[in-house]
């Protein structure tokens, strides 16, 4: 069966229908894929990451061992629980499309396991799916698509993470802030979360659009964006000097700080998407890189990894901050930093 109206999904993930052995989530928002996907998995076993109640598979366990998907749903629990078997579906083989939909179509019958559950995680499958079409015939199956977040839906998520922070948005800043954030929900959740830090957890403020112009920043000149992937690729040498040059042209510390902030985020987002089964051209792409420079792009989405990021995150926001104190050597301070991202470029083999 289908369930695609959004109260009948938050009833159904808060409380599964007994009577459903199998769900199929799926959308081009893999964000609200898993985000969906773990929220029905903490309902269906008491520890989702319990090696021994939950089997936890790829398309590519699959590819290898037709028989491997019904033999962990005919598998019964070793603690006594219910069992979960989780597949992360993101092959585009019609084959394995077929091999998924048959298992599924005989677990919703009943004819393994009674007591197991099938959670399937999927992209955007076409309406000629054999999986999408077992799921939405199956009686004892749930068919649920993802779609897109709404703006409203986007501002709600917003306000109810800032306030878990004790921040806030003035109206027209949330309007400023919604219009820039990335579609993609786990994308959208960390450039919050960005926020949160920039704004300082805890602190009660109520950001207003002025204080959203650093935090957002404007698209870098060319010399500055050439020496943020200079920085990023562990090139010292060459990003000081666009960064010289850049200030020859007339843009300061806080512009060369944004640049590098822009990339990496940039690099967070590729990665992102590249975690949840995107090519990686196309997580390129959706993260608006360039295309002449796609190649160094890829190259260093290679090395870098959402943990270093993350390391390096707080140090371009600290640069930032002291880049506008009154009387600052704010070109010393983008020049410091640059030295910073390339050393740990470097280490991470760029």
């Amino acid at each position: 069966m289908i369930l695609g109206k959004k109260p009948e999904i938050e009833r159904f993930l808060s409380r599964p229908d007994p009577a459903i052995r199998a769900a199929l989530i799926y959308g081009r928002d893999l964000g609200v894929v898993r985000e969906r996907g773990q929220q029905l998995a903490a309902k269906i076993a008491n520890d989702p990451n319990d090696p021994f109640d939950v089997a936890q598979l790829t398309d590519g366990d699959l590819d290898g061992d037709a028989s491997r998907l019904e033999g962990e749903l005919a598998a019964q629990s070793l603690m006594g629980g219910r069992r979960l078997v989780r597949l992360r579906f993101a092959t585009e083989k019609a084959g394995l499309d077929k091999l998924t939909a048959e298992a599924l179509t005989r677990h919703a019958a009943g004819e393994l396991n009674p007591e197991a559950f099938l959670l399937v995680e999927a992209g955007a499958l076409g309406r000629d799916s054999a999986l999408r079409k077992a799921a939405e015939k199956a009686t004892g199956a749930a068919a649920i698509p993802c779609y897109e977040d709404e703006p409203g839906d986007v501002a709600r998520q917003v306000r109810e993470a800032l306030a878990k922070e004790n921040l806030s948005l003035s109206s027209e800043a949330l309007q400023i802030f919604v219009a820039r954030m990335p579609k993609e929900r786990g994308v959208a959740r960390q450039e919050i979360e960005r926020l949160a830090l920039f704004l300082g957890p805890g602190s009660g403020v109520v950001a207003t659009p002025s204080d959203l112009e650093s935090f957002l920043g404007v698209e870098p000149e060319a010399s500055l964006s050439d020496a943020a992937v200079d920085a990023f690729g562990g090139r010292i040498g060459e990003a000081q000097a666009g960064f010289r040059r850049a200030a020859q042209e007339g843009e300061g510390g806080p512009a060369a700080v944004r640049a590098m902030g822009t990339h990496l985020g940039r690099l967070r987002r590729a990665l992102t998407l590249t975690k949840s089964g995107a090519g990686s051209q196309e997580a390129a792409k959706a993260a608006g890189v360039f295309w002449k420079q796609e190649r160094e792009f890829l190259r260093q989405a290679r090395c870098w990894t959402l943990e270093e990021l993350d390391r390096i995150q707080p140090e371009i926001l600290s640069a930032d901050r002291l880049c506008k104190t009154a009387g600052s050597p704010d070109q010393i301070i983008a020049e410091r930093l640059a030295l910073a991202v390339a050393g740990r470029a470097r280490r991470l083999g760029l």
